[in-house]
């Protein structure tokens, strides 16, 4: 992990989609006393229309304009965990910004989760067209070594959210492995 501090710096939560960015950081954002911020969410609102939607009226670049745009806006503040979209960090110039504003934590899961956990995948547009278990992978071929410029990584795959939240704050070390260990033998993971 990089030397800055982390005490109220943004925590941005990257990785492919359906590794638990948004619902994880609500979870993180509570146990921390953060804002959360979903970008798709924050991008939607302003446009007023969905991430589908602007995928096939204006297409992906001008997504990714927008999604360049917020992550700008975002770097200026802090004390805020941020569901980044999965691809935002596919573009080196977010990917320094991100990382120069706060801890860019990867989420990562394996294909096969991946694909049962987006279902049909009609609202992700970028699967659309062809294989859906092709195309992730793909898109994961694509995408993993930006996800490997994060600070911090964590598998998903077999962790719930509180799991996966609580891990990520012992790697920052806002808590102790020892009380992470107590949460889970309480049931709280």
């Amino acid at each position: 992990m990089n030397e800055k501090s982390t005490e109220k710096s943004n925590i941005y939560l990257c990785g492919f989609m359906a590794t638990g960015k948004s619902s994880v950081g609500k979870r993180l954002a509570s146990m921390l006393d953060y804002d959360f911020l979903d970008m798709d969410a924050v991008i939607e609102k302003e446009e007023e229309m969905s991430i589908p939607q602007i995928f096939s009226s204006r297409g992906e670049p001008a997504f990714r304009a927008l999604e360049s745009d917020l992550v700008h806006r975002l770097a200026a503040q802090s004390g805020k965990v941020v569901a980044t979209g999965g691809g935002t960090i596919a573009n080196r110039n977010n990917l320094e910004i991100l990382k120069d504003s706060g801890t860019v934590v990867t989420l990562t899961a394996d294909p096969e989760t991946i694909l049962l956990r987006v279902g049909s995948g009609e609202d992700r547009p970028m699967l659309k067209g062809g294989d859906k278990a092709e195309r992730i992978a793909t898109l994961m071929r694509e995408r993993a070594s930006a996800y490997a410029q994060a600070d911090l990584t964590v598998d998903t795959s077999s962790l719930n959210i509180n799991e996966v939240a609580r891990h990520i704050c012992v790697l920052l070390g806002r808590i102790s492995r020892r009380a992470s260990k107590r949460g889970r033998a309480k049931g709280r993971g």
